[in-house]
């Protein structure tokens, strides 16, 4: 499984971006997909993901301003963010949790793309 992300880059504090990330290859079944970010020197946290039934989870940071769609047919989830603040600034990686025919679970990582939020 692949995943290929966009959107991303530099805003001032209030204004929007959004995200997406497209899974391809062999896809059986995704758990769920969405993102994660990671600040310098800090592990990966949640952002938001959204299950294969449509269960959002959102990061308490986030909740509120930051929405999450995903496409189980095409493999694609959007992360609409509004209202970003300055801490909102990291990289953010995309998240697929698959799993194959057999019920082997593999988490699949996108190359991250960088949020910078000025004030």
């Amino acid at each position: 499984v692949q995943l290929q992300a966009s959107g991303g880059g530099a805003v001032q504090t209030g204004e929007s971006l959004r995200l997406s990330c497209e899974a391809s290859g062999i896809i059986f079944t995704i758990n769920e997909m969405g993102w994660y970010r990671q600040f310098p020197g800090k592990q990966r946290e949640l952002v938001a993901v959204e299950t294969n039934d449509g269960m959002p989870n959102f990061a308490d940071s986030v909740r509120g301003r930051f929405t999450i769609a995903t496409d189980n047919n095409k493999h694609t989830a959007h992360l609409q963010m509004n209202s970003l603040k300055p801490e909102d600034t990291a990289t953010y990686y995309c998240r697929v949790e698959h799993r194959d025919l057999l019920g082997i679970v593999t988490v699949y990582w996108g190359r991250g793309t960088l949020v910078t939020v000025s004030s």
